[in-house]
């Protein structure tokens, strides 16, 4: 909390670090300025970035076979929040939440609005969940929420749907992101197009409720829960429905939601092309759907994501608006950490793709030299632009370091008295 880490404490230890970053964001200027790139309008454009933290994100997740209770966990949207202030006051580039219900939820919703402008925060979007039953729930989503062959069932997804639209109305979000686990596990076990043709009829009332500046985002995941078939399975079946719905509907990229080699970086593109590109989800995976720390594994995908991004700026896109989001899972390490690594890692693809040289690039794509237009891509990945995010940190007022910053101010072992260990998961995965 703030009485943990304040500005006070973050200059006290940026002072022992600001001559060595003076001196090498000196070094870094020169070298970009061969490059005809200024190091102040990259810093600039570093500090003007954001990403959203998500609500689950700062709780411990789990496995399918167990999880295992962090150091003074949040224990409700209010702690939530309290956590999600430390990540934005060390990095400084996330200003903004996003939600998920009916976990969040609590009888006065202005108080959890009033509670994160205390912290400067605001929320993204909100999270509908239909994939677990809640205590008492009449009918069962385990065969399937909006597109469930019971109409009751049906009803009761989509009557959550518009509920969260509420409580997103009291918080102020003007987003709301679906993703269902609705699928079959065994052949034959499902009409395909019945299906489909169920879940559009949901999401129309769904859609049709939705104030005039408000978006919704539809999620596609190819497997898990149901591991025979997904109902929106990939970006094909995605954007489809996004086109059936109309225009306040758009298409969400999660970065481990695809098949193993799937050329994301050119789905983003299509999505662009289309006016349908909701935003991201931002996580990485070795093997599938993994929900690992943002740039771990395959950070040059990371950035050949945001080449495509940065260059729909550059050409200035119509509807050309993306919202930016982490979505992990923190089994193994602090989920306050992870969250501020992954930021930081997102906010430099960024910066990275910011150095391209599109007329460069654009010429070799012209001349069809292949080996000059991926060295052109390259050169900006390749380029060590550490002392810009550190700087655009510290002139924002947050940490130049915020991993050791966070480590030694103790704030989990200061808290563990006032929030003893809990069984409980916000991330909903496995209670134990």
């Amino acid at each position: 909390m703030s009485e943990i880490i304040n500005t006070e404490y973050i200059n006290s230890l940026n002072s022992s670090q600001i001559d060595t970053l003076n001196r090498d964001y000196d070094y870094l200027g020169e070298k970009l300025l061969r490059r005809n790139i200024s190091v102040e309008e990259l810093t600039d454009k570093a500090s003007a970035f954001s990403v959203a933290v998500p609500s689950w994100g700062v709780g411990t997740g789990g496995t399918r076979f167990a999880r295992f209770p962090g150091q003074a966990e949040p224990r409700n949207i209010f702690e939530k929040i309290d956590d999600c202030s430390i990540i934005n006051t060390l990095v400084r580039i996330t200003p903004e939440i996003s939600p998920h219900f009916p976990w969040d939820v609590v009888d006065d919703m202005a108080a959890v609005k009033e509670h994160a402008a205390t912290h400067s925060l605001n929320f993204a979007s909100v999270n509908s969940n239909t994939f677990q039953d809640q205590p008492d729930q009449k009918h069962s989503f385990k065969y399937g929420s909006l597109t469930n062959t019971n109409e009751k069932t049906r009803e009761l997804a989509i009557q959550h749907n518009l509920d969260c639209i509420e409580w997103g109305k009291q918080i102020g979000s003007k987003v709301i992101t679906v993703w269902i686990g609705d699928g079959s596990n065994f052949p034959g076990q499902q009409n395909f197009t019945g299906a489909l043709e169920r879940y559009l009829s949901s999401m129309k009332v769904i859609y049709s409720e939705l104030p005039d500046d408000w978006k919704l985002f539809i999620e596609h995941k190819m497997f898990e829960p149901a591991f025979y078939s997904t109902v929106i399975q990939d970006w094909g079946t995605n954007v489809l429905c996004a086109m059936e719905l109309g225009d306040k509907a758009y298409s969400l990229v999660d970065l481990g939601h695809h098949a193993p080699n799937v050329n994301i970086e050119m789905i983003v593109a299509r999505l662009i092309q289309f006016k349908k590109l909701a935003g991201f989800h931002f996580n990485d995976s070795k093997y599938g759907d993994d929900d690992l720390d943002s740039g771990s594994i395959n950070p040059y995908q990371q950035f050949l994501i945001f080449n495509e991004l940065v260059d729909a700026e550059f050409r200035n896109a119509e509807g050309f608006k993306p919202d930016y989001m982490l979505d992990q899972s923190h089994n193994v390490t602090d989920p306050i950490e992870s969250l501020m690594t992954s930021a930081v890692s997102v906010q430099r693809s960024f910066v990275q793709a910011l150095m391209v040289d599109r007329k460069a690039l654009a010429e070799f794509q012209n001349d069809n030299d292949a080996l000059m237009a991926s060295q052109t891509l390259k050169e900006a990945f390749d380029t060590d632009i550490t002392a810009v995010l550190q700087m655009s940190r510290y002139k924002a007022g947050g940490a130049i370091d915020p991993i050791t910053c966070y480590r030694a101010a103790h704030y989990r072992e200061k808290l563990a008295k006032d929030r003893p260990a809990s069984k409980n998961s916000g991330s909903g995965i496995v209670l134990w």
